[in-house]
């Protein structure tokens, strides 16, 4: 059954945390751009382009509603960027104001996160961070159970890697 108009916008509601949260991470932390991104899902939801249609949980359907649209943006900013002229100028953006009080095992795992594959930092986000099956995090990339749990352990490997005593030496 589908759900109706306020029964959408009371899940939207619930969920709107863990979603700003979802949309930072497929944002690269930039801020304005994942507001702008998650404004842009609730109104595909909202007015129908995007449809619930009750195949999975209403987290993972939203979830992957943000990351298409994050995908969306990238794309049209980048090819926005090409035709300008500026591809590539914002290297420096979507880094956060508050990292120089964060303890220094936050500040290494946040740059080695940084440093993985953006499949990989997405199904690591989704299931830490997110609390999400590996089963709902592949529904919601849109990839197979078995690819996410590919990326899902290499993903790990590298991070322990990155972050063992010997590599932090």
């Amino acid at each position: 059954m589908t759900p109706n108009a306020s029964e959408l916008k009371a899940e939207i509601e619930r969920l709107h945390a863990a979603g700003f949260a979802w949309a930072l991470a497929c944002c690269g932390r930039d801020r304005e751009r994942a507001e702008d991104v998650l404004q842009t899902s609730y109104l595909k939801i909202l007015d129908g382009r995007a449809r619930y249609a009750g195949r999975s949980r209403f987290t993972t359907y939203l979830f992957g509603v943000i990351r298409k649209t994050a995908s969306e943006e990238r794309r049209r900013a980048a090819m926005s960027g090409l035709l300008l002229g500026r591809y590539g100028s914002e290297s420096g953006a979507g880094r956060g104001t508050g990292e120089d009080a964060a303890p220094v095992e936050v500040l290494a795992l946040r740059s080695a996160v940084e440093t993985l594959p953006r499949r990989q930092r997405e199904i690591l986000h989704l299931v830490f961070s997110l609390g999400m099956t590996l089963q709902e995090a592949a529904e919601t990339l849109s990839i197979s159970i078995g690819t996410a749990a590919r990326h899902y352990h290499r993903g790990k490997s590298r991070l322990a890697s990155l972050l063992s005593p010997r590599s932090l030496a």
